[in-house]
């Protein structure tokens, strides 16, 4: 199989071709139709994961179809279109994991991360942290759901009910969770990089009632702030615009260090809440869904011998909506 593989933190993935993999029990083969370009990969190929399992094939928006079955697989079928996301397995014994937070996992594996991924022509996965995705659709455009959207999606619920939704960071994630709260009836309010009038334009398009920078005040006070970007000083920004009882919420798995704040601005029963990974419940219910809201993904598709550019794109903020790796 050809794959790009990370050696070092901080350095290039590297092409290789390593010999086809053989699933063991309960796991499958997938041959990668598409991967999506998560930002979560820039953590893992920059060395902010400490968790991170070298060398490691990047990639956790992983679309593609069974090519194999080990022992024990029974609920999918050869051929079958399928997507794996980045929680690749929890222990399911853990006190977290019978609660039904198997996202809290204490012994999780991670796609892409400490299990390799789908910045391959094949890959393997855990047959139970394996979602059915159907025909309807291009795989490069179903890709940046497995990641963007479910990790959005979670970070949305986590919003609450409120009508007033600031975007902090109008990447992936942003671009589609915007449809999905447009969809239920509520208000968008987009914040970008100072001066991003391309991605200002991008968010306008897909909806958003308000779309400017993100040093700018809001007008009007929002009911949660979802923060997208890892940028810790977009903290106390985001609490300066919600309302009384407002929630912030952060959706990365890795963000800079939050600068110190007057409590005043988080005082009247303001929230700072993150989210961390997702759960299968998530997947099945959020995949369930994007169709009916009519979740259209944007994408940049690179041939996956071009990673290191379509990393090096997302890095420098040259992406509108999600980069996608076709092997």
């Amino acid at each position: 199989m050809r794959a790009m593989v990370l050696k070092q933190t901080g350095g290039p993935l590297v092409a290789e071709e390593r010999p086809d993999p053989v699933p063991g029990p309960g796991e499958v083969v997938i041959r990668v139709g598409a991967c999506g370009v998560c930002r979560t990969d820039l953590h893992v190929v920059d060395g902010e994961l400490p968790q991170t399992l070298l060398p490691v094939i990047p990639g956790h928006e992983i679309v593609g179809r069974v090519a194999a079955m080990g022992a024990g697989v029974s609920h999918l079928a050869m051929g079958e279109r399928v997507g794996v996301g980045w929680l690749g397995r929890a222990c399911g014994c853990c006190p977290y994991c019978e609660e039904g937070a198997e996202n809290l996992c204490d012994a999780p594996v991670f796609t892409g991360c400490t299990r390799d991924g789908g910045f391959a022509s094949h890959t393997v996965a855990d047959a139970r942290f394996v979602y059915p995705l159907g025909e309807e659709g291009e795989d490069i455009a179903l890709a940046p759901l497995l990641c963007a959207g479910l990790i959005g999606w979670r970070t949305l619920k986590m919003a609450g009910e409120g009508r007033r939704i600031g975007l902090y960071g109008f990447g992936a994630a942003a671009h589609i969770i915007a449809q999905v709260a447009r969809w239920q009836g509520r208000e968008i309010y987009a914040f970008t990089r100072p001066g991003d009038m391309r991605a200002q334009d991008f968010a306008r398009t897909l909806g958003a009632v308000y779309a400017g920078g993100s040093d700018a005040p809001a007008p009007e006070p929002l009911d949660a702030a979802l923060i997208f970007a890892p940028a810790g000083e977009l903290v106390p920004q985001a609490l300066k615009a919600v309302r009384k009882g407002g929630r912030v919420v952060c959706g990365g798995i890795h963000m800079s260090d939050i600068p110190a704040f007057p409590y005043r601005w988080l005082w009247e029963e303001r929230k700072i809440l993150s989210v961390a990974n997702l759960t299968r419940a998530d997947a099945r219910e959020f995949l369930a869904m994007a169709p009916q809201a009519g979740v259209t993904t944007h994408v940049t598709p690179y041939p996956l011998s071009e990673a290191n550019r379509a990393l090096d794109d997302l890095r420098g903020g040259r992406l509108e909506g999600a980069a996608v790796l076709v092997p």
